[in-house]
């Protein structure tokens, strides 16, 4: 089957598109034939090794699995012995952490939930990160209650657009952060108020917020808590490798018990989100918005366009079957 893969970490230029073996599925395990995966964040940091934590779990000198990718979108062609939940010819999506950039992938059942209902492959495979980090940054590191000011800085990327949908369905009334050419879409995607950052910074303003989540920041965590409300969280879940480090370390001596709660997140797969998301675009409540696509063989310049900074929504990688 064809892949992409790297042996090595580096930039885009190390990935090669190549022939490998097909995987096969343990016990646990379902194979899946991959029709769409999507490129996130976590893919250029596992590739780059930007953040040097990332050797500690993906493999000191070399990646420890080498076909990269966890966004994925297909149909279920074998099951593993102690597999129930689904069969052959299933529709499904999750995340499965590596392996999705090719034409067949291995993946455990809970990472995965049946394809929202009309949706394309190449729209559920937007899904699973970002709506996932979307959802548990304000659902469970935010604790976003109905009526709450939230503010989402990074508000037309893959996860920002996830959030400003996701905040609404929780109840937030939301300030949506993007640059002027975006101002529409956040507004389409249901914000209250839209803050072109070009034209002013929320920072240095009246306003406070009770909920600040920041998934494509610049400030500094200093200037993030100066707009928080006195009992207000900040959860950081994307930005600049400096940004990660300033929530990492700096966030727990900020935090105060009953006052201010500032540190990062990372999401984690659950079926039953994966169910909460599926149900939630059924309903029409959310969608995905995809900036391009790119066929497999293309991959690096995929990832080459995420790392530029200025995706609207999500990037995806498209397999025919």
């Amino acid at each position: 089957m064809k892949a992409i893969v790297a042996r090595r970490y580096g930039t885009p230029d190390v990935l090669e598109y190549t022939e490998v073996s097909q995987p096969v599925p343990q016990a646990d395990q379902v194979l899946l034939q991959v029709r769409a995966a999507s490129v996130n964040a976590y893919d250029w940091h596992l590739l780059t090794a930007d953040i040097f934590l990332v050797r500690l779990a993906a493999g000191m000198w070399k990646p420890k699995r080498p076909v990269i990718g966890a966004d994925v979108a297909g149909r279920v062609a074998a099951v593993g012995a102690n597999c129930t939940r689904f069969q052959p010819g299933d529709e499904v999506y999750g995340d499965i952490g590596a392996g999705s950039f090719a034409e067949f992938a291995c993946a455990k059942e809970k990472q995965l939930a049946l394809k929202p209902a009309g949706l394309s492959f190449e729209e559920a495979a937007a899904t699973p990160m970002a709506a996932l980090t979307a959802l548990q940054a304000l659902r469970d590191h935010g604790g976003l209650q109905p009526g709450q000011r939230v503010l989402i800085q990074g508000a037309s990327g893959g996860v920002g657009s996830f959030a400003v949908q996701i905040a609404k369905q929780l109840g937030g009334e939301v300030s949506a952060v993007c640059s002027t050419r975006n101002v529409t879409l956040a507004r389409s995607l249901g914000a209250d108020h839209v803050i072109d950052y070009t034209r002013e910074d929320f920072t240095r303003g009246r306003q406070t917020y009770d909920l600040i989540l920041a998934v494509n920041g610049y400030h500094s965590i200093f200037d993030y808590r100066r707009a928080l409300k006195p009992s207000g969280v900040y959860v950081m879940a994307g930005g600049k490798v400096g940004q990660l480090f300033e929530a990492l370390l700096l966030g727990r001596a900020l935090s105060r018990p009953g006052g201010q709660k500032l540190g990062a997140m990372t999401a984690v797969v659950r079926q039953a989100d994966l169910e909460l998301i599926k149900a939630w675009i059924e309903a029409g409540k959310i969608k995905p918005v995809i900036d391009r696509s790119y066929p497999l063989r293309e991959a690096a310049e995929a990832l080459r366009y995420l790392g530029r900074g200025h995706a609207r929504g999500k990037v995806v990688i498209s397999i025919p079957g």
